[in-house]
């Protein structure tokens, strides 16, 4: 008898849960090393700040991945497919692919010629700080959480009892994110690589063989006001959409 999965099912949601409780605690240790950041002293200490934040980027990383492909495992018992599967985790990113998105977080912070110097770059040292940690950790978060989404991701194009996956959009993903949740199980075995942004939460949903995708109620209800409100006008969905779930009430209040 084939199996039922949802987004918004329980194991999804508790997946997501675990991978949101593992990014705070990175965003707090995050935190903590940015006092290592002397402003006096940039051109020394923000290279040490930025070995510091990468090893707690990989070592979270494999704490995503390793969530992830627990996950995995116990979605292929329940969709009771057969044969063996070890999921691979996923390698880290690129140091130089860390290096580059902190050396953004950080750029407002090196003194500029005052007739160079952009609004961010006028403003007093303490807030250029607290923007660089804001830009740091939302970087660290979205490396970190692309780990565990890469290895279930992976894990669905190696696996020949999986079919394909589905986006699990949170009820306070912007949207953008919700956009892509309400296409269901649109994504096959070799389909790109995940979209997501900095501060993205969304999850992935394996769907195996003899399984049949269900949308949640929320997401269902998402995909209603899209097709309704969005889908007719052309170049500018997104905008109608993100409008229409702001109207019914789907958007958080800024």
């Amino acid at each position: 008898m084939a199996t039922t999965v949802s987004d918004g099912g329980e194991p999804a949601a508790r997946y997501r849960r675990a991978q949101r409780g593992l990014t705070r605690l990175l965003v707090r240790d995050v935190r903590r090393v940015r006092r290592l950041i002397v402003p006096s002293r940039l051109q020394v200490t923000v290279p040490d700040w930025i070995e510091a934040v990468r090893a707690l980027v990989a070592s979270y990383g494999q704490a995503s991945s390793s969530l992830a492909a627990d996950y995995y495992d116990a979605q292929r018992v329940a969709a009771r497919v057969t044969g063996r599967f070890t999921v691979p985790l996923l390698d880290p990113p690129p140091d130089e692919r860390v290096e580059k998105s902190l050396r953004w977080a950080t750029k407002d912070l090196w003194p500029r010629e005052p007739e160079e110097a952009t609004p961010a770059q006028r403003e007093p040292i303490g807030t250029r700080l607290e923007q660089a940690q804001k830009k740091a950790a939302a970087v660290a978060q979205k490396l970190v959480t692309d780990q565990g989404r890469g290895t279930v991701v992976g894990a669905v194009r190696r696996d020949r009892q999986a079919v394909g996956y589905a986006r699990a959009a949170a009820l306070g993903a912007c949207a953008f994110c919700k956009m892509l949740a309400t296409r269901g199980m649109v994504y096959q075995r070799d389909t790109a690589s995940f979209r997501a942004h900095d501060g993205c939460h969304c999850g992935v949903v394996p769907v195996f063989r003899g399984q049949r995708f269900e949308l949640s109620a929320h997401a269902a209800e998402w995909e209603r006001l899209y097709r309704e409100y969005a889908a007719p006008h052309s170049g500018s969905q997104l905008a109608r959409f993100r409008r229409a779930l702001a109207e019914h009430g789907h958007l958080p209040v800024s």
